[in-house]
């Protein structure tokens, strides 16, 4: 049984795959918070901006298979020449997804990209894994595609993943998240100023912005 809160056909929006067409699969629920306001404050995750709870967004449903999940997904794919690509997000994918699922989409002819916290173990045959971790929580996987550090968390500064073997090490603002897509954020703005400041004196990590949200697509 799969739980999914939307499922929709954009382009990535940040990080190394950037601008590249996908469809996202957003999984309900997640181990770091449970996406109620009045529980906020005392969540590990305290500043996510994504609304995960339940599966009544865009495509969102209960899926009884893998198989019937996969189809789901495919059918968001346009018919047209380039590899499929369907990134798993939430939430917290890892809560749900299974190697079942992972051959469902490669049977279809999806590569798959995931998006996780690092705190559950990956299952095999994932294609592209992009970890982002939170404050202290235990990350469990070391080895990984892409390391997306929400920047700056006192409880997780960069230096402290050094551990973790990555081939691109991104830095992203961190944004209010109560503030609407299209206000003013003078958080983010100075949040933008300080991760570039960083990526400037450790060139170890890139810098990357949320483009989706700048050019207005979800």
């Amino acid at each position: 049984m799969y739980r999914v809160k939307e499922a929709f056909y954009t382009l990535q929006g940040e990080g190394a795959q950037a601008g590249r067409a996908a469809v996202f699969c957003r999984f309900s629920k997640c181990n770091l918070w449970n996406g109620r306001e009045a529980d906020r404050a005392s969540a590990v995750c305290d500043f996510c901006d994504t609304d995960f709870v339940g599966t009544d967004g865009q495509n969102g449903g209960v899926f009884a298979t893998a198989a019937a999940l996969a189809d789901h997904v495919a059918a968001l794919w346009p018919d047209a020449p380039g590899r499929p690509y369907v990134v798993c997000t939430g939430g917290e994918p890892l809560l749900q997804l299974d190697e079942a699922l992972v051959d469902s989409f490669h049977q279809r002819g999806f590569e798959v990209g995931v998006e996780t916290n690092g705190t559950l173990p990956a299952p095999d045959g994932i294609d592209w894994l992009c970890v982002s971790p939170k404050a202290n929580a235990e990350v469990l996987i070391t080895r990984c595609d892409e390391l997306k550090l929400v920047f700056p968390q006192r409880l997780a500064p960069p230096d402290a993943f050094e551990h973790i073997e990555a081939k691109h090490r991104f830095l992203s603002p961190m944004a209010s998240p109560t503030v609407p897509e299209n206000g003013s954020d003078p958080l983010k703005q100075s949040n933008t100023q300080k991760a570039t400041h960083y990526c400037l004196a450790h060139p170890r990590w890139r810098l990357t912005l949320q483009m989706h949200k700048l050019i207005g697509i979800d």
